[in-house]
């Protein structure tokens, strides 16, 4: 890593280019003037910054799907920064969300400014600008985000309007070779079930390419379920859902007495 940005910001001091496999077709054709002028806004400026979301999922996988619209990841501290340079241009800005996204509008197009996750549990980090890749995008040379933070950035997307399993899915099976195990599994220490989940379900999709889950990861997940089971129940009853879906879990901490991931619930009984 160099700091060479004039506001001190790390800016890695290499990124491998790749050959995206594929681009995303858009949902509105005419939207790719926006995209094309935002791009190169965003790449003229100090701001570090990471191509996520359809674009990086065809890059990797080659799937083509339509998309209506651009997710555009940074950290926390540059999220501000790239909201204000585009109201500064002439752009129109609103915070969704403000612990964790942002959007740019020009019309009716727009794009998606993202430094965590919804839930909580992805915060955007020096790690993912240090392990990114370098792409041919709309006329300029962008950063898309890692393999390895794809797919985190992916995991806990579970709900009844969208599932990304299958974005999970194909970049575990076209990009295996540069996903980082080690990291993936410190990205999700805390929730190794939810990676335990995602590996199982690929095994089962693809059950002649099991191998491309590493053996050692397998069994260190499973040792710890083996283990988890020797324990007595947790007694606070907890429902972890709402990190999947807040809405289709809402009735278990509103109701039934769950604690979410913060907050007290109610004790089971003995």
């Amino acid at each position: 890593m160099t700091n060479d940005s004039p506001k001190g910001r790390a800016i890695p001091a290499s990124v491998p280019t790749i050959d995206a496999k594929a681009e995303p077709t858009l949902l509105y054709a005419e939207a790719e003037v926006f995209y094309t002028e935002a791009i190169r806004e965003l790449a003229a400026t100090d701001i570090p910054f990471l191509v996520a979301g359809t674009y990086a999922v065809s890059a990797y996988t080659g799937v083509t799907r339509q998309t209506k619209d651009l997710d555009i990841f940074c950290k926390a501290g540059d999220y501000a920064r790239i909201l204000a340079h585009f109201k500064q241009a002439g752009y129109a800005v609103e915070i969704l969300d403000d612990r964790w996204l942002g959007k740019v509008f020009k019309g009716t197009h727009f794009f998606d400014v993202i430094f965590a996750s919804a839930n909580g549990t992805m915060p955007v980090s020096d790690l993912w600008l240090e392990h990114a890749r370098q792409i041919d995008l709309l006329g300029s040379r962008v950063r898309i985000v890692g393999p390895t933070e794809l797919i985190w950035s992916k995991c806990f997307i579970q709900d009844r309007g969208r599932h990304d399993g299958a974005d999970v899915a194909h970049t575990l099976l076209k990009a295996q070779d540069q996903i980082d195990w080690h990291r993936l599994l410190s990205y999700l220490e805390v929730h190794w079930e939810v990676l335990l989940m995602q590996l199982l379900n690929f095994r089962w999709i693809y059950p002649s390419e099991r191998d491309h889950v590493p053996a050692w990861l397998l069994d260190e997940l499973l040792d710890r379920l083996a283990k988890q089971r020797e324990l007595p129940t947790p007694r606070m009853k907890i429902c972890r859902g709402r990190l999947l879906s807040p809405t289709d879990y809402e009735i278990d901490v509103k109701e039934w007495g769950f604690a979410g991931v913060g907050g007290t619930g109610e004790f089971r009984d003995g």
